[in-house]
């Protein structure tokens, strides 16, 4: 017979659950626009930083070179990114969203708003912010998520 499980281990199956319930409304509103969730990441990163070079974007994906290779090559055959030679530095490129890139993936933090929105409604204001200052705390003394 199994032992019960703990209050610790029981909450931390609620935030991964919270947590998953929020990426699937992220991946739910990617795929409805045929993107895969690395390209949108992409496309967000580029949209951030205009004129990023592949190694910038390997570095921030935790990928490799020929990773990002592929996945801007797929990304240019959509008409969504264009790499440019900038003037002065022929030999690195510079990748950039096209407008039709820039407007397919907005909308998504309005999107990411909504799903959050929809994940806390059972919290009046005041349990939401018992529920931050909560988290505020468990996260102060972690490791700081890095992009690069």
């Amino acid at each position: 017979m199994d032992a019960p499980k703990s209050t610790r281990s029981r909450s931390f199956e609620l935030m991964r659950w919270i947590v998953w319930a929020q990426r699937k409304a992220g991946e739910d509103w990617i795929r409805a626009r045929e993107l895969s969730f690395e390209q949108a990441f992409v496309l967000g990163y580029l949209i951030e930083n205009p004129g990023a070079i592949q190694r910038d974007i390997a570095q921030m994906t935790h990928t490799t070179a020929s990773s990002v290779s592929g996945l801007l090559q797929g990304l240019e055959r959509g008409g969504l990114v264009e790499r440019r030679t900038e003037r002065g530095d022929e030999r690195s490129k510079r990748v950039y969203a096209t407008p039709v890139g820039i407007e397919l993936i907005a909308g998504l933090d309005t999107a990411m708003a909504a799903a959050d929105e929809t994940i806390l409604a059972p919290l009046d204001q005041d349990e939401r912010d018992t529920l931050h200052a909560l988290l505020a705390k468990i996260t102060a003394r972690l490791p700081q998520p890095t992009r690069s």
